[in-house]
């Protein structure tokens, strides 16, 4: 007799039910992308015979997991929603003494816990992890897989989503693909892109961009032992995958449903960009790609729902917006996407002590919802801050040009430009463009570590305030805030990396600190800046999670303030609207919104100071008003 699950169904019976579910949303893009080659239905047929192999090898409390959010879909959109972003061995040393974190993640309020690349990489330089050698084992610094299904179960049984990254555009050249590919194995070269001359890598030259040109300028590279030119768009040692291979898709999805059935919640998928390449373009955010996302989303979804995807795509605000799912796409894509612009924003008011181009770009290129997906607002991760200010929308504001601008937020931060508080170093000059990018941790950027270094007390408490503004923009705006691991405690750069060899020739080491456990003991009570920043990010999280009209399927407005150095939106809730205000500078200010009768400030339970109709804010305030 086969045994039935809890819904009373039998699991073939189940899946049978979730594989006709999702087939209507994998038609389409399975049909564009592979269609002509070979049928569509012949590789529905392999995908349903993938799908179903991992659907009866998923352990039984996952399962479970997958019939809640069945029935609970849009569980990553509550406002209790909270993320916190680490390398395993900089946070708690090992996958091992991982879960003896958790109550420190608990007491902040994180509910979902992205753990930064931790398959196994490629000896030596790794780009950070994200060049993998194999998608099914774990780096044997930070443990083995029985250690990480270990932690995910630990996390899981706490409340938190394990999340992970997954390198899409490419693998490293130590991957058994590659490998294999370079032995000279037809099947495994069509997995990657390889050319025997160089006439149709200059023909695409001629419009790619360079991911990053100081290190590894060029897109191509020639290997001598194959006699080949294989794409490698970020490092020579990792090799971009041929997307139009319907192998690869298979073979990639065959390794995110194993990661799934290990405990993984949240796939962070890396570099999606640049999955699809195309003669004449950038080969970036082409329509293949969202078909691509698709129907990753999808197939995952017939055989893990309890698995959604989050877009790694660091792109301008026009091609952003599609990852969330626009048009035919539109709530069938990823359920998550960074909101770099925000970022962006967020640095660039803060220098400028003007948010009037904020204001632009938040409001005129952002939708005010998405169906079933919303963003990952942040202020720092580990990577560098692209600065990503268009011609078009520096238009929009007086006495500003984008090049001017770009050029002043480098310096800025760098610390060149005069009366700058920051404490950042240029990544990825382009010597042709003059465009520089910038790397640093939040506090140092926020003014924290010059402040401290001169004993400036005044300056410390604006850095703090900075720091705090930051937090309460990313818990407010809409969307899963995500806090890079240490942010929370104001940890400054760390240039330790410069006497390692192998982190040497990588500046974005400088804003990935080790946790600094000594100061998290003590943040609940003392009176030192780490203490103010912990205890007021804290507090920030659970007024949130209080909040429902702060949940991320509620309506985000951005709308005037009437003052330059202030940042307004509303958040529309059916029941009452939340009007959120922050002052991005270091004086006193007035905001010219509506003020509910009644409205308090959610953040100090105080009724705000009105005079003359206008909101009073302190020096780097944040105001969260509810009738």
């Amino acid at each position: 007799m086969t045994a039935r699950g809890k819904n009373g169904l039998t699991p073939e019976a189940t899946f049978d039910l979730r594989w006709r579910r999702g087939k209507r949303d994998l038609v389409g893009p399975v049909s564009r992308l592979y269609g002509l080659q070979g049928g569509t239905e012949a590789f529905l047929e392999r995908l349903h015979a993938l799908l179903a192999r991992h659907w009866r090898a998923r352990p039984e409390d996952l399962r479970d997991l997958d019939l809640e959010r069945d029935l609970h879909p849009d569980w990553f959109l509550s406002e209790d929603m909270v993320g916190y972003v680490f390398y395993v061995d900089r946070f708690a040393g090992t996958l091992r003494d991982l879960p003896e974190r958790i109550g420190y993640l608990r007491e902040l309020g994180v509910t979902y816990a992205h753990l930064m690349p931790l398959l196994l990489p490629r000896p030596g330089e790794s780009d950070g992890g994200y060049a993998v050698k194999d998608y099914r084992r774990i780096d044997p610094r930070l443990g083995d897989m029985d250690d990480f299904r270990a932690a995910t179960t630990a996390l899981r049984a706490a409340g938190i989503s394990p999340c992970i990254d997954m390198v899409l555009n490419h693998t490293a050249k130590e991957h058994e693909w590659a490998q294999k590919a370079r032995s000279g194995d037809p099947f495994y070269q069509a997995f990657y892109r390889m050319f025997d001359d160089d006439a149709v890598p200059k023909a695409y030259e001629e419009t790619l961009l360079e991911v990053f040109p100081d290190q590894a300028p060029g897109n191509f590279t020639w290997y001598q032992d194959m006699g080949k030119r294989v794409w490698t768009t970020f490092n020579e040692y990792q090799w971009d995958l041929n997307w139009e291979n319907p192998e690869v898709f298979l073979a990639v999805l065959d390794n995110i449903l194993f990661l799934a059935g290990q405990g993984v919640e949240v796939f962070r998928l890396d570099a999606v960009a640049f999955m699809w390449k195309r003669i004449g373009t950038t080969c970036q955010n082409l329509p293949e790609v969202h078909d691509i996302l698709q129907a990753l989303t999808q197939a995952t979804r017939i055989a893990a729902p309890g698995v959604i995807h989050k877009a790694e795509a660091i792109v301008g605000p026009a091609d952003l917006v599609p990852y969330l799912g626009v048009e035919t796409h539109q709530g069938r894509e990823s359920q998550l996407a960074y909101h770099n612009n925000l970022m962006v924003q967020f640095w660039s008011a803060l220098a400028a002590r003007d948010t009037r181009l904020m204001t632009h770009v938040l409001r005129e290129h952002f939708p005010e919802s998405f169906r079933r997906a919303c963003f990952a607002p942040y202020i720092r991760c580990h990577d560098d801050i692209g600065w990503a200010i268009t011609d078009e929308d520096a238009a929009h504001v007086p006495d500003i040009t984008a090049p001017g601008h770009r050029a002043f937020l480098a310096d800025f931060y760098a610390g060149r430009f005069p009366g700058s508080f920051a404490r950042g170093a240029d990544f990825q000059v382009n010597e042709e463009t003059g465009d520089r990018r910038t790397n640093g941790s939040f506090a140092s950027l926020a003014g924290l570590e010059a402040a401290m270094e001169a004993g400036d007390a005044d300056a410390v408490d604006l850095a703090v305030g900075r720091i705090l503004l930051g937090h309460a923009l990313i818990a407010s705006y809409g969307g899963v805030p995500l806090l890079y691991m240490g942010d929370e405690l104001g940890l400054a750069n760390d240039m330790s990396y410069l006497s390692d060899p192998v982190l040497a020739d990588d500046g974005r080491w400088m804003q990935r600190p080790r946790m600094d456990w000594d100061k998290a003991a003590d943040a609940a009570r003392t009176d030192a800046p780490h203490g103010h920043i912990w205890r007021g990010t804290r507090h920030l999280l659970a007024v949130r999670k209080a909040t429902p009209q702060l949940a991320s399927d509620i309506p985000t407005r951005v709308i005037d303030a009437g003052d330059a150095g202030v940042f307004a939106y509303q958040r529309l809730g059916d029941d009452r609207v939340v009007t959120c205000l922050c002052n991005f500078t270091e004086r006193r200010a007035w905001a010219d919104v509506p003020v509910p009768e009644g409205a308090r400030d959610l953040l100090t339970e105080a009724a705000p100071v009105v005079e003359d109709g206008r909101v009073r804010l302190e020096p780097y305030a944040a105001i969260w008003l509810r009738a």
